[in-house]
């Protein structure tokens, strides 16, 4: 027998209560949150909570749980074997878990969502990514368990993100990138936002007291993006504009103190907005670049952009935020303009 120490929450704050419990450094992220019966859920903690609200601390004895994906499939009868095929990674957005499935069958598909939603007691629904189309870089998604929700709320570092993960694109991935943003920024700091999306960077940013002009084309993303500036008390610090960046930008008319381009094409885009740049202004560029073009092929676009727009850059730095598919790399570039 063993005995865990679990908080209760009522189902739909698990994911805030989660959040909380980790920034009060007591959420045991070694054990799964599981359903506790009703409308609740047990979250595992290393102590008693004293920053975060919860129903009630109990310690929740019996048998010992399933940890790891692995062990909820090998009690489903997967063998070794067949744990070779499953997936190594997913992230859990609000109370969807995003899973790449790669060719698993469909039956296999859905006894991973099944064993995806029993580890992740706040989730309740498991969604398959299969990669990003159009000019809008709308999501191919399909649902493989749980209750078919695709809307939901995600909670990072004290900002909220409302969206529709079968609509707009969201890379949890990018979570440190965003928490830095709104870390770089000074108050009253004049930001182009190029691609906003739901307000990945924007909020962070707009939260940490910048004023920022967020550019977004995909319509259901741009509508999220209001939402969500409301939603964080953002609207007096928060300009949008829905359209294509190179139309928008060049009709504003103004300097910027820092630019952001989270897209990954986004040295397409360089000769619109480094011309809004204030001199000294500060440029995030993001790329995906092959491993063998690190930190060249960035860097090289960039000065040639420059050279362009008769601007002179400082490179502050390259950073690696993660990997992006095999072989390549997920990069911003930080750079001073002149």
């Amino acid at each position: 027998m063993s005995e865990d120490l679990v908080a209760v929450v009522e189902k739909p704050r698990a994911q805030a209560a989660i959040g909380s419990l980790r920034a009060e450094g007591v959420y045991d992220d070694s054990r799964s949150t599981v359903e506790a019966g009703g409308e609740t859920v047990a979250i595992p903690v290393t102590e008693p909570p004293v920053e975060t609200e919860v129903l009630e601390v109990a310690r929740q004895a019996g048998e010992p749980r399933l940890r790891t994906l692995d062990d909820h499939l090998r009690q489903r009868g997967w063998s070794d074997d067949d744990l070779e095929r499953a997936p190594g990674s997913w992230a859990v957005v609000g109370s969807v878990v995003l899973v790449d499935l790669g060719d698993l069958s469909a039956e296999d598909a859905v006894e991973v969502g099944e064993a995806l939603l029993a580890m992740h007691g706040g989730a309740d629904t498991v969604l398959a990514r299969e990669g990003v189309e159009g000019e809008h870089r709308e999501p191919s998604v399909e649902v493989v368990a749980g209750e078919g929700d695709t809307e939901t709320v995600h909670r990072e570092h004290g900002t909220e993100y409302a969206l529709d993960l079968a609509e707009v694109m969201f890379s949890p991935g990018n979570k440190a990138e965003r928490a830095r943003m709104g870390e770089v920024v000074s108050d009253g700091e004049r930001v182009l936002d190029a691609f906003a999306g739901v307000g990945y960077f924007t909020l962070p940013m707009a939260r940490a007291g910048a004023r920022v002009t967020a550019v977004e084309r995909n319509p259901d993303a741009f509508e999220y993006l209001l939402e969500n500036a409301m939603r964080n008390g953002a609207t007096d610090r928060v300009e949008a504009y829905r359209g294509d960046n190179r139309e928008v930008v060049p009709a504003l008319d103004r300097d910027f103190d820092r630019a952001v381009m989270g897209y990954y094409e986004a040295h397409e885009y360089l000769d619109t907005v480094l011309p809004a740049l204030a001199s000294g202004g500060v440029l995030h560029m993001h790329e995906a670049t092959p491993e063998a073009l690190v930190p060249d092929r960035p860097v090289g676009r960039l000065e040639d952009a420059a050279d362009r727009a008769g601007r002179a850059v400082e490179v502050l730095e390259v950073r690696d935020v993660k990997g992006y598919s095999e072989g390549v790399r997920h990069l911003v570039v930080d750079a001073r303009v002149e």
